[in-house]
């Protein structure tokens, strides 16, 4: 009887010790609504860990946090399409053994044949969403949406806009000027004097500008409180103003609109690689993507989601003629010359 006294109380010993041990923490670094606790808390319960999300403001913003040192702060990030290519070449990013990602099967074709985050015939990262930057008008100033991207510069909207403190400013200026055609894929890649003539454009923009918007948060108050009635935007801020019942429209001017393809990549110096995977894994699959496209109002990269929809959010969503829609969009290449393009963006704020 006395050995088994001691047995019982090795073991309540072991199992108290079990239950203070401390749940492991997978760390974020993605575009704001991707760790939503909708169905991060879904993924916790699951593997039984704790999930922290860091949210970035621009693709730079991640880049030079990484390249800074902080690469090791986290396990997953969610790089645009415009970055996604440098980060799988610089090193920062770990392959991903696709053995342990059932889930990639199903992810669109479309996205995952594109060479973004290939190297070696190896694969660096999964598709998670993508979507335009559309034109965000408020409906109780515009009887109608607005049909050019040149309506931005009207001189009635003095104080009455917002732009993105991002790149993505100096391609909506240079599909203004025309520098998209013949080709698309030029916005990417233009020169010194086709940059010269987009910065003394969005110089021209300043007295329109009420404020430059860095979170989606912002220039979602920024249209709350009324201060401004037209911005280039993301669907995000569609999906919270609709939801806040205010009068929110969204398009695409005539003239298309840049795009990306955000990918969930994994850390080299990641120390949670196979729980980052499982992460991976969960956030591709058709029920995650469903509920993650509730919160951002951004297009699943997993088709089989639209099952799980209504046939209004399909709509919305443009599921019922995703081809169609694509090409409406440029979607974000790799800048070979992005610090000229950044040298640019901020001496365009300087000038301010």
């Amino acid at each position: 009887m006395k050995k088994l006294l001691v047995l019982t109380a090795i073991s309540a010993l072991l199992l108290l010790s079990s239950c203070k041990r401390p749940l492991p923490t997978l760390s974020l670094l993605v575009w704001e609504g991707y760790a939503n606790p909708s169905f991060i808390q879904g993924f916790e319960a699951t593997c039984r860990c704790k999930v922290n999300a860091a949210y970035m403001g621009s693709s730079d913003e991640m880049v030079a946090k990484l390249r800074g040192g902080a690469a090791s702060n986290y396990d997953v990030i969610s790089p645009s399409s415009d970055v996604a290519t440098m980060l799988t070449q610089s090193g920062l990013t770990a392959p991903l053994d696709l053995a342990k990602l059932p889930n990639y099967a199903q992810v669109s074709p479309v996205l995952t044949l594109l060479p973004l985050v290939k190297k070696d015939g190896k694969v660096y990262g999964v598709p998670l969403t993508w979507g335009p930057n559309p034109l965000l008008y408020d409906k109780s100033y515009y009887s109608e949406a607005p049909q050019s991207w040149d309506d931005l510069w009207d001189p009635k909207l003095r104080g009455k806009i917002s732009v993105w403190d991002d790149l993505s400013t100096i391609y909506m200026a240079a599909q203004v000027l025309g520098f998209d055609k013949p080709d698309p894929l030029a916005l990417y890649n233009l020169n010194d004097q086709q940059l010269e003539q987009v910065k003394q454009k969005l110089i021209a923009l300043e007295p329109n500008i009420r404020k430059i918007w860095t979170t989606g948060g912002e220039l979602t108050n920024l249209f709350q409180n009324h201060e401004i009635v037209a911005a280039m935007g993301w669907p995000l801020m569609t999906n919270q103003l609709r939801k806040l019942n205010f009068p929110i429209g969204e398009t695409i001017p005539r003239q298309g609109t840049t795009g990306w393809i955000d990918h969930l990549m994994i850390t080299t110096a990641s120390g949670n690689k196979d729980l980052a995977l499982s992460f991976l894994n969960y956030m591709i699959a058709a029920q995650t993507q469903k509920e993650l496209s509730d919160v951002t109002g951004y297009i699943p990269a997993n088709p089989s989601a639209a099952s799980l929809m209504t046939p209004e959010q399909r709509h919305n969503l443009h599921l019922d003629d995703v081809d169609a829609y694509q090409k409406k969009i440029i979607f974000w290449q790799d800048v070979p010359r992005r610090a000229k393009y950044t040298e640019i963006w901020n001496s365009v704020k300087a000038s301010d």
